[in-house]
């Protein structure tokens, strides 16, 4: 898989060449892509959401009125669900959203999501990650030099204090370290920008073979 490869400031690229990069036959991990998204998102759930019975409600549980003799219909206690202020009936309760996804599920999801962007075109390399200063204008014209438009995912193995205070007030940049990228991130970006270390690490993460960037 070739790749472009821009320098630490941006300034000029080449196309390299990526030794072992994954490849999937068309089609496949499809469904575990959509699983692991579904996944993430509902393991993002807080689950806190809650209605109270017409057990745990306040209030007398004493009939309103008599049975009969007033005309109208039967009535218990003011808790009852169809009265204002009362019980709600399967009504949420706190819970866990939480799914589990297998490890081998979640590395064909990643992969199947790296080797889309690739084949689209959406993934660059630079060689090093890092800024003069924290400012956060410097490292927006770093990624304007790059051709860097919309929402943008920089990974890399590591980043520097520089780099970290000056992308996070990017509204539609994310930083990840290479370790910890899922499927979801790569699924809501429009390009990727990854360091050189920051890709053999993540294509380290999807095999057990070594590899290395030529």
């Amino acid at each position: 898989m070739k790749l472009q490869l821009f320098k630490s400031d941006g300034s000029s690229s080449k196309d390299t060449s990526i030794s072992n990069f994954p490849s999937l036959e068309d089609g496949k991990g499809i469904d575990a892509l959509r699983q692991c998204v579904i996944a993430v998102r509902a393991n993002l759930r807080q689950g806190n959401a809650s209605t109270k019975t017409r057990d745990e409600v306040s209030g007398s549980g004493k009939k309103i009125y008599r049975q009969k003799g007033l005309g109208t219909g039967r009535a218990g206690d003011k808790r009852a669900i169809q009265r204002t202020g009362g019980g709600v009936a399967f009504g949420p309760k706190p819970r866990s959203y939480s799914q589990k996804i297998n490890a081998k599920v979640r590395k064909l999801a990643l992969t199947r999501a790296l080797v889309d962007l690739a084949t689209d075109g959406s993934i660059c390399l630079i060689e090093d990650w890092s800024v003069k200063s924290h400012k956060t204008k410097e490292f927006a014209s770093l990624l304007n030099t790059i051709g860097s438009v919309g929402k943008t995912l920089i990974i890399g193995d590591t980043f520097d204090k520089n780099v970290s205070l000056a992308a996070r007030n990017l509204p539609k940049v994310k930083l990840t370290k290479a370790l910890d990228v899922n499927a979801l991130d790569l699924v809501g970006t429009k390009q990727v920008v990854c360091s050189v270390q920051g890709m053999n690490s993540l294509i380290k993460k999807l095999s057990t073979a070594p590899n290395d960037i030529s």
